[in-house]
């Protein structure tokens, strides 16, 4: 079970963090090849469901590509959303914290990865693994960015 924590310090407060973060539809701004949608409803609250979806872009500004579909299973605005990641592929739990630093804020994404398909899943994730954290991290820089203009 791959362990991923990654974190950023963002120049903005945690109101505006937690708003910018949880508004799931604007993730596409910030998070790299990745389109989110909400399913059955709102998904600002507990129980809300989401579905992103990872790979090439298509017109329109969707993805072709990894479902990664969520529910949200702890909901504690402004500070923490965790999520539980119910996809064929992508499963295990998920957690957006946001550290209050006076008038800034740092994030911290984590995941916790149940890998697929036995040695073949330990084998892929060792070959995905590093462009995973390069597209967490690089994503994370442009939602920093995107915070701190407000």
């Amino acid at each position: 079970m791959p362990d991923l924590v990654e974190r950023i310090d963002v120049d903005a407060p945690p109101e505006r963090v937690w708003a910018l973060l949880t508004d799931w539809e604007r993730q596409g701004e910030w998070m790299l090849a990745t389109d989110v949608r909400t399913v059955d409803g709102p998904a600002q609250r507990l129980h809300g469901r989401l579905a992103a979806r990872t790979g090439l872009p298509l017109p329109g500004g969707r993805h072709v590509g990894v479902l990664d579909t969520m529910i949200i299973t702890k909901w504690e605005p402004p500070r923490l959303v965790e999520v539980q990641h119910t996809g064929r592929l992508i499963r295990g739990p998920g957690t957006f914290a946001i550290e209050p630093r006076g008038a800034h804020s740092t994030f911290v994404w984590s995941e916790r990865l149940y890998l697929p398909y036995g040695y073949l899943g330990v084998v892929g994730w060792f070959l995905v693994r590093p462009f995973a954290l390069f597209g967490i991290r690089r994503s994370l820089e442009r939602f920093a960015a995107l915070a701190a203009r407000g």
